[in-house]
């Protein structure tokens, strides 16, 4: 027997009709790359969301065509969020740090019809154009007629302006009603290990995660919260940001493309900001410029790390000088990126500082709607108890099941399990805490060393800006890990003092051989370290030289 309830498809356009209905008067400023300030509430969103549907409608864009974006956290990119899904077509975000080359293929791959572009992209567009001119037929600069960049694209492919379409436009368009499992948006992985691969992500996927996200023990946004994502629009849908504050009625402050510690410190104090999540390095950044400034953040009380593994230096910081909560969060592209989020339960209450701190460094517990396991290499499950390491699988209503272009189901195992890449432990009370990537994990002698673990105690180091490790050959324990690290302006490393660090901290056996200083390390396009990249390099650095 089935129940007697309405049946209504969870689609992306509810969220911001929903947003235009009860909280039609939280804002949403920008910060624009001409250097102004934009200002508009959640019904001129609405609206302007339904004139940009109609747009594309008039471009020709029809249901499952690839919309692709090249665009800051901005207002109008908000507008392509809603008008490109609601109009039932699909809205391909794009990395612009990738290499262009990457940019190309994943524009081929995805076959794109059209591409709406920042101003600050016009050099990267141009150098682009003649790789994707056989899908793309038209690019829209996402500004005014006064501020067209002037570029030549190869023929056939339109140059247009955002606002002229706008203006030539109407607000009367309807969000038609549609399967929720239609595809909605799509995001490259940043290809470290082969070529970018596309998650597709579904209206229903979307929603489901939204809910996740404003879960009390997880994001839990409100009506009295400002929410600004520096975590970008093209980096996973700025982890949900864009779909939960509309949500649940909070402001949104987008930055654009100016994210360093004065320009953040000045928006967030200017706009009232209450919550905002990044990546660690941004939020190293905005802690060095307070420190040396001797500014504050005045209406800040959470913010939320992902990306990386959260340094405990941060949390210390933050939480001690400044008031501001730091909470951990896991994800990934292929998670929507909500996997896993760290808020205490009740019986942690009583904890000292060095537990709750060190409770506080762990990823966190699984989100409502994701399920989570480790396996040892053979595949058997392994116990949570906080000690013993394995592979992570998970599995949930947004998880995807296999990547753009392949068949459902060919991401998972038999099982419907999806393997993360990432090795963790899980303890009795369900934290999860990642020690490595399966492909970054130390195997001394058989025993397993975690390299996020030692990075992370290194960056606490006063002299330390950042750190890397990897697994260097060693003639008897086959690996060791070696310490590579770039100083703080005006420090510098002693090898000594640096290995002395790790005293008390880790299993002796755990101490890096060797420490490398160098000026800078590599990162990855979603600003990662390119551990590929350092074991090339180094990764002979113990061996007898000849």
């Amino acid at each position: 027997m089935l129940g007697l309830m309405q049946d209504h498809n969870l689609l992306i356009s509810s969220i911001i009709t929903h947003a235009a209905r009860h909280h039609g008067d939280a804002e949403v400023v920008s910060k624009t790359v001409e250097g102004d300030v934009h200002r508009m509430n959640y019904v001129e969103l609405e609206r302007r969301s339904r004139r940009l549907a109609r747009a594309l409608i008039r471009m020709g864009i029809k249901a499952g065509d690839r919309v692709a974006t090249l665009a800051w956290n901005s207002g109008r990119h908000l507008e392509l969020y809603y008008g490109v899904s609601g109009m039932q077509a699909i809205c391909h975000t794009i990395n612009p740090r990738l290499a262009p080359a990457d940019i190309g293929y994943i524009v081929n791959h995805a076959q794109d019809v059209v591409l709406f572009a920042d101003t600050t992209f016009a050099p990267l567009v141009a150098a682009v154009a003649p790789a994707i001119r056989g899908t793309v037929r038209a690019v829209v600069f996402m500004t005014e007629p006064a501020h067209m960049p002037d570029i030549v694209l190869p023929e056939g492919m339109d140059l247009l302006c955002y606002e002229e379409l706008m203006a030539a436009s109407d607000e009367d368009y309807s969000w038609p009603d549609f399967d929720e499992r239609t595809a909605a948006s799509l995001c490259y992985t940043s290809g470290t290990t082969g070529k970018p691969k596309g998650v597709l992500y579904s209206h229903r996927s979307t929603l489901l995660h939204a809910y996740g996200v404003n879960l009390p023990d997880v994001m839990g946004l409100r009506t009295v919260d400002k929410a600004l994502p520096v975590v970008p629009m093209f980096h996973v849908n700025a982890w949900g940001i864009p779909y939960a504050a509309p949500m649940a009625g909070a402001g949104l402050v987008m930055p654009g493309r100016h994210l360093d510690g004065a320009s953040l410190t000045h928006l967030m104090n200017s706009e009232g900001v209450t919550f905002s999540a990044g990546v660690p390095t941004v939020w190293m950044g905005l802690l060095n410029y307070l420190k040396s400034s001797g500014e504050r953040l005045t209406s800040v009380n959470r913010m939320v790390i992902g990306g990386s593994a959260c340094p405990r230096i941060l949390m210390e910081e933050f939480g001690d000088n400044y008031g501001i909560r730091i909470d951990h969060a896991w994800g990934m592209s292929e998670l929507s990126p909500l996997g896993t989020y760290n808020a205490p339960k009740a019986k942690h209450a009583d904890l000292d500082r060095e537990s709750r701190l060190r409770l506080a460094e762990k990823q966190g517990r699984a989100v409502f709607g994701v399920d989570m396991r480790i396996v040892d290499d053979e595949g058997k499950v392994l116990a949570w108890d906080g000690k013993v390491s394995g592979h992570l699988q998970v599995k949930g209503p947004w998880v995807t099941s296999g990547y753009y272009g392949s068949e459902a189901g060919s991401a998972l195992d038999a099982e419907g399990w999806f393997a993360t890449g990432d090795v963790a432990t899980i303890d009795p009370d369900g934290y999860m805490e990642i020690t490595d990537r399966s492909k970054d994990v130390i195997k001394s002698g058989g025993e397993w060393i975690s390299s996020i673990q030692l990075e992370n105690i290194a960056v606490g180091h006063p002299d330390v800006m950042e750190a890397a490790i990897i697994a260097a050959r060693h003639e008897k324990w086959d690996e060791r890990p070696l310490l590579i690290v770039v100083p703080r302006k005006d420090h510098q490393v002693d090898r000594a003092s640096l290995l002395a660090f790790y005293e008390g901290k880790i299993a002796k056996w755990w101490t890096p051989d060797d420490v490398v200083v160098v000026d800078e390390l590599p990162h990855t396009a979603t600003g990662k370290i390119q551990k590929l990249a350092l074991r090339d390099t180094y990764r002979d650095h113990l061996l007898p030289k000849e």
